[in-house]
């Protein structure tokens, strides 16, 4: 397939695009910077300034996106751009989430971010995507789909290749964690890409 990674050159991004190198996919990376990647497609552009034409070549657009402190709205201006150029089209949508919104009960009244022991600093990020996915819920005419990790969201963990899918709860693996390695989102990831299972759907990441 045909996907564009914006934000490839982010810590997440990096390890998306490896994964889906690693799987034979024409990709792109998308990046303001072109210095900041080794990968020898790139569409050097601010992301905001994206177009449909430009979006719409691709079967899959991943939104690896991270805004820097005190930039944290920019998830959901990002995100409401990218709604508004692909709403329509064909081309699929997928979203690096976070953790923040998923909820720490079954009948889904109190969402991570919102627990006591949550980390201040965290908090625009996390309230910001909830943002953005609350908007792609109320968009009827675009195929998306927005993928958290675990609570835990380890760059340096192992590549398993080991994974559990879960919706909007906050789930645990057999150690009772909630814990994903960079890695394994990617598998997670790349797997949703290739068979598409989710369609409109929120789903979160767990490491086994």
């Amino acid at each position: 397939m045909k996907i564009a990674i914006i934000g490839a050159s982010g810590k997440a991004g990096r390890v998306i695009l490896e994964e889906l190198a690693q799987r034979g996919h024409a990709l792109t990376a998308i990046v303001r910077d072109a210095t900041r990647t080794k990968h020898d497609t790139v569409l050097e552009k601010n992301a905001f300034e994206l177009t449909t034409e430009e979006l719409t070549d691709f079967d899959v657009v991943i939104n690896a996106f991270g805004a820097a402190p005190g930039n944290e709205h920019q998830h959901v201006d990002l995100g409401r751009h990218l709604i508004d150029q692909l709403r329509g089209t064909s081309t699929r949508l997928i979203i690096v989430g976070g953790a923040g919104s998923l909820y720490v009960d079954p009948v889904k009244t109190v969402q991570l971010a919102d627990t006591p022991d949550f980390p201040a600093a965290y908090l625009p990020t996390a309230k910001n995507q909830a943002k953005n996915l609350e908007d792609l819920q109320q968009t009827v005419d675009l195929h998306w789909t927005f993928i958290s990790p675990a609570a835990f969201f380890d760059p340096e963990g192992p590549r398993t290749g080991k994974y559990q899918l879960a919706q909007d709860v906050l789930t645990v693996n057999a150690a009772g964690d909630s814990y994903v390695s960079y890695s394994d989102y990617a598998i997670a990831l790349a797997d949703e890409v290739e068979h598409h299972r989710h369609d409109k759907e929120r789903i979160s990441v767990v490491s086994k």
